[in-house]
């Protein structure tokens, strides 16, 4: 009979316990937690916050007793593992309950720990105001803080997944919000002019987002129960609650101590077996550094779906199962306020960082038939190699669809395909739901015209590097010109008219071509070089160029 200890339950340990049990009736399954709360939903703990979620209970996926009832898994909750001897295959357990310790044997071992919030070293930052969310106990104290305390600003320090959902979590309960992130963009998955849509729409819901700006020291004056906020640019105001959420990083505490190693990223180290450095012992989630998909280097990913996954696979190996993880894509989506934002994949950083060649579209078109009521537009970006045609990441982010989206691009790039077989890729289509070209379909397209040479592309960061020799076109209508806004030095003549103003036009520079989102300056683009112009066509258009400059 094989004993199975696990440490840490959630989403990977609590998945490697049940698909043990599924596996094999006979062995002896362990499982202990240093909280409470065994298998909770972490992902849906702001929700709460909001009301969005108003039972609190829906958040307890399983209680000791219903996964000995359901799994025969022997659950161990308020139980600090501080030690593991892998010479003798044992653990050392501190109950906080009772203060006793003990040793308890093990046949294979899996690492579950998770990872812990970055708390940096502030002056003045630890205060009973002061808050970050990782477990079910971390969301009680907030919700404390606001019933015990006149809440009537709060701080939010970290642009990310949790930041993000945490400022409309606050904003939801009628709470004046500022949002501080270092960085020039929220949400660094995704690159800075696809974040640029999201920040119009953070600021649009009053939200007070200050980029570029980090939090200095926190002066706490308890009988007014407030706290004076000092960031590094010498400004102060005053909030009632503080929610640190500049990210995470792996619990690896405990293998340091077991001599199990660390990765270059701070993750514990991982085959593609699950398997640490350490016989018997494997990890999974957020305490390791994944395999990534279609690379030999790894990444730290703390996202559930890779958790799960992991956690079934390691069960599977620990039972004599010689089962390998395909990688981990980084697919990921936030809902923020009325959009979603989302990638999967490489970014361009990624790319720069490995000195990878590629090329890149932007498409921005309706979720679905724009005659049928409804449709929102979905901003998208296409990332992918221009010798090979093969597909390197996707971003967007709207209203509605981008879900469907995102989950599309996630299996074209599993799949290795190029943009020339997204092109024809057919998708579910009626008017309420999609349009005869996808908006997948569409950056495909574009993309195959630029590597069959159709599209000579010209990106917004490059606007800054053009000189005398180039002259911008903007072909949108005068209205939308007077609307939108346009960019300084562009002359006018609209797609419509331009045919019969070719004379107009000079043929000893580069013409700019400039639209709203791309469409309109392709058709222009292709008809001046059909007649001996030099021309080039703004991916994305002035929409990808205002939301990098907003």
């Amino acid at each position: 009979m094989t004993k199975i200890v696990i440490i840490g339950g959630v989403a990977g340990g609590a998945s490697a316990a049940a698909r043990a049990r599924r596996l094999d009736e006979q062995a002896q399954i362990v499982m202990f937690e240093r909280g409470p709360y065994v298998s909770f939903a972490n992902c849906g703990l702001p929700y709460h916050i909001s009301n969005d979620i108003s039972d609190r209970n829906k958040l307890l996926l399983q209680t000791p007793q219903s996964f000995h009832n359901r799994f025969n898994v022997e659950v161990r909750i308020n139980s600090d593992v501080v030690a593991i001897d892998s010479a003798n295959k044992q653990i050392t357990v501190h109950n906080l309950a009772s203060g006793q310790s003990y040793q308890e044997p093990y046949d294979k071992l899996l690492l579950s720990p998770g990872a812990a919030p970055v708390l940096p070293p502030i002056a003045g930052i630890n205060t009973p105001l002061t808050h970050s969310l990782r477990n079910i106990p971390d969301m009680d104290g907030i919700l404390a803080t606001l019933e015990q305390t006149t809440v009537n600003h709060a701080t939010v320090v970290g642009g990310g997944f949790i930041g993000l959902e945490m400022a409309e979590a606050l904003h939801a309960r009628g709470i004046k919000v500022t949002l501080l992130e270092l960085a020039d963009q929220v949400m660094t998955s995704v690159d800075r002019e696809m974040a640029g849509l999201v920040h119009q729409v953070i600021r649009g819901h009053d939200v007070d987002l200050r980029l570029g700006q980090a939090l200095e020291s926190v002066d706490y004056q308890p009988q007014s129960a407030s706290l004076t906020l000092t960031l590094t640019n010498g400004e102060q105001f005053d909030s009632q609650l503080l929610i640190m959420a500049i990210g995470v990083r792996p619990e690896i505490t405990l293998a340091q101590q077991a001599g199990i190693a660390i990765g270059p990223l701070g993750g514990i180290a991982v085959n593609s077996q699950m398997q640490t450095s350490v016989a018997d012992i494997y990890a999974v989630g957020d305490a390791i550094e994944h395999p990534q998909f279609g690379f030999d280097n790894a990444m730290l990913a703390p996202l559930a779906g890779p958790a799960n996954r992991q956690g079934r696979l390691a069960a599977d190996n620990m039972l004599g199962a010689n089962k390998s993880y395909g990688g981990t894509q980084g697919t990921a989506i936030c809902k923020v306020f009325d959009i979603a934002v989302g990638c999967t994949g490489l970014n361009e950083r990624r790319l720069q960082r490995d000195g990878t060649r590629y090329q890149k579209v932007f498409v921005h078109a309706a979720s679905h038939a724009g005659y049928y009521p409804g449709a929102e537009p979905v901003s998208f970006k296409l990332l992918f190699c221009p010798d090979s045609g093969k597909i390197f990441g996707a971003q967007a982010v709207g209203k509605d669809g981008v879900d469907k989206r995102l989950d599309v691009m996630a299996m074209a790039y599993r799949m290795g395909m190029t943009v020339e077989q997204l092109a024809q890729v057919e998708l579910s289509y009626a008017p309420p739901y999609g349009s005869a070209k996808d908006v997948v379909n569409l950056a495909g397209m574009v993309a195959s015209n630029i590597r069959e040479g159709l599209c000579q592309p010209i990106h917004y960061h490059q606007l800054t590097e053009l000189n005398h020799d180039h002259l911008l076109l903007d072909v949108r209508t005068a209205a939308e010109l007077s609307k939108l806004g346009q960019i300084p030095g562009s002359i006018n003549i609209p797609v419509d008219e331009l045919r019969g103003r070719l004379a107009e036009l000079p043929k000893d520079k580069t013409i700019v071509v400039i639209c709203q989102v791309g469409l309109r300056g392709h058709v222009a683009q292709r008809m001046l070089s059909n007649c001996g112009f030099n021309a080039v066509n703004l991916i994305g258009g002035y929409k990808t160029y205002s939301s990098a400059n907003a």
